[in-house]
């Protein structure tokens, strides 16, 4: 692998992994609080998808670039550079899963069901612009179409968990 695949492979799991985060994790808290259940089981909730879906992606990243690289060489590669993708996958879940969870850590379920979201959309939208503009794409069509589609995700874990709903 030269350089520029390399640098690929790594901005592709950055981006993959904030993008997921956000998305899966505001859809998912947004969903639970819109069902009703009180504060520290959304914070719970939240939490263990943080630690789990930040480690199944990273074992993913993991998996497919050493896939990928034995393919290229017809052989057994080192996995030097998918187990370095695997760790970025993982920190970058990792990492952005608090955007939407931390307002629940301070505020009552209502609140921070909206600060939730706003934070996560506005997250999206930045994390757009800054891809958009790293690969010299249109930054302000790509923020639009990641906050549109996040958008998309919250709704529907809102519609599922107002579907559900408990008590």
């Amino acid at each position: 692998m030269n350089s520029r695949d390399i640098n690929a492979m790594y901005v592709r799991n950055v981006v993959f992994g904030v993008e997921d985060s956000l998305v899966s994790t505001v859809g998912l808290l947004s969903g639970i609080a819109a069902a009703g259940v009180p504060r520290g089981t959304v914070f719970l909730t939240g939490t263990v998808l943080i630690f789990v879906e930040a480690f199944s992606m990273a074992v993913g990243s993991f998996l497919s670039e050493r896939s990928v690289e034995e393919y290229e060489r017809a052989s057994v590669a080192s996995g030097r550079n998918s187990l370095i993708a695997g760790s970025v996958m993982f920190f970058s879940y990792f990492l952005s899963g608090f955007v939407p969870l931390l307002p629940y850590f301070f505020t009552e379920v209502r609140a921070a069901f909206w600060s939730s979201i706003f934070l996560s959309l506005i997250a999206l939208f930045l994390l757009g612009l800054v891809s958009g503009r790293m690969f010299k794409a249109d930054g302000w069509k790509s923020a639009l179409r990641t906050f549109f589609v996040g958008g998309i995700a919250v709704a529907v874990g809102v519609l599922v968990g107002q579907f559900l709903k408990v008590g």
